[in-house]
């Protein structure tokens, strides 16, 4: 299906322009996944972004997730409430010292829960260790409804936007392209 996606691009230029959430509502341990595991962050792709209809990284093979993750400039956090998996933020750290929050959002049974807005606390900061020099983020109309409202709570500032159409699957998610076919097949 062919649908007009509106996208927009925020960025801070400053750690002090981060305007911290109030504490979680529920609490949760916040890990860094250091093993680059392709399994994990598909999960956690396919988990927080079947909702919203995340696409872009359906087609990729587990040869290509892990030549993603299994670079110094890329890092997954989870965020676990009572041992179980809530959320998550991917960055990347790119030239210049910008770092871009490239992934981030909760399970669909964790929305609502008031975690949105302290893991993106988590993730700012995270983002604005040593060397950081921007921190940006994108969202479009195929994230959370309220996932610009948080961005621009926590601080960021909108400095483009843009509209393109773009061809959404309608087929369900799968945690691996072809995972559905019979064996053999």
């Amino acid at each position: 299906m062919r649908r007009l996606v509106r996208t927009t691009y925020l960025e801070m230029r400053e750690p002090s322009e981060l305007r911290p959430a109030p504490p979680a509502g529920v609490p949760f341990d916040l890990v860094r996944a250091e093993i680059p595991c392709p399994e994990l962050n598909r999960f956690l792709y396919t988990a927080v972004g079947s909702d919203w209809v995340w696409y872009g990284r359906l087609p990729w093979s587990r040869a290509r997730w892990l030549a993603w993750l299994d670079r110094p400039e890329v890092e997954t956090w989870v965020a676990y409430v009572s041992g179980t998996p809530s959320g998550y933020f991917e960055l990347e750290r790119q030239d210049a010292g910008q770092v871009e929050i490239v992934y981030f959002g909760l399970l669909p049974a964790f929305v609502g829960r008031g975690l949105g807005g302290a893991l993106l606390t988590a993730a700012i900061r995270r983002a604005w260790e040593p060397g950081a020099a921007r921190v940006w983020v994108h969202t479009c109309d195929l994230d959370h409804p309220r996932a610009l409202r948080n961005y621009e709570a926590r601080g960021f500032r909108v400095y483009r936007t843009e509209e393109a159409h773009e061809e959404i699957p309608d087929g369900p998610l799968e945690p691996w392209p072809g995972a559905s076919a019979p064996p053999g097949g």
